[in-house]
């Protein structure tokens, strides 16, 4: 007599893919709470109106003191530091999403951004970076007279 038996070939398939599953997860936990504590980039908006550009970068909880805003070769650089709070105890923290250390931004400027007169202001864990326009780079209108002579004759 023989017996039938019934081919199953991804029978151990889902436990392996549990396996797999924590293996990941368990490594890549690890990656983003050492990564927390070591650099991150702030979110920034640039837009231009008719006399100048504006870069607005989010800094919550980043110490005015540690914030570098430089303009080198049409280069604006934004430097800074937001500091992992020492008052609370690491041990009492639940979960920490947020990210600490240094970060580094640097944005290419036109020919047109007068780099003499840049100024920046820090408001509401807010970086507002004002870059007005040269004076020859700023948009003219002129006025158009109709000859009214010339009609077609």
């Amino acid at each position: 007599m023989t017996t039938i038996a019934r081919l199953e070939p991804f029978r151990g398939l889902s436990s392996l893919q549990d396996q797999f599953n924590r293996l990941f997860n368990e490594s890549f936990r690890t990656h983003s709470e050492e990564s927390a504590l070591t650099s991150w980039a702030p979110a920034v908006d640039i837009y231009e109106t008719p006399n100048e550009l504006v870069v607005k970068a989010d800094l919550p909880d980043v110490n005015e003191k540690d914030i570098d805003v430089r303009v080198e070769n049409n280069l604006l650089t934004i430097r800074g530091e937001r500091k992992f709070e020492k008052s609370v105890s690491e041990e009492n923290f639940l979960r920490v999403e947020r990210t600490y250390g240094s970060f580094s931004r640097s944005f290419s400027l036109p020919n047109t951004v007068n780099a003499e007169t840049i100024g920046a202001e820090y408001k509401n864990g807010v970086l507002t970076v004002t870059l007005p326009k040269r004076e020859e780079s700023k948009p003219r209108q002129v006025k158009v007279t109709v000859n009214a002579a010339t009609n077609g004759k």
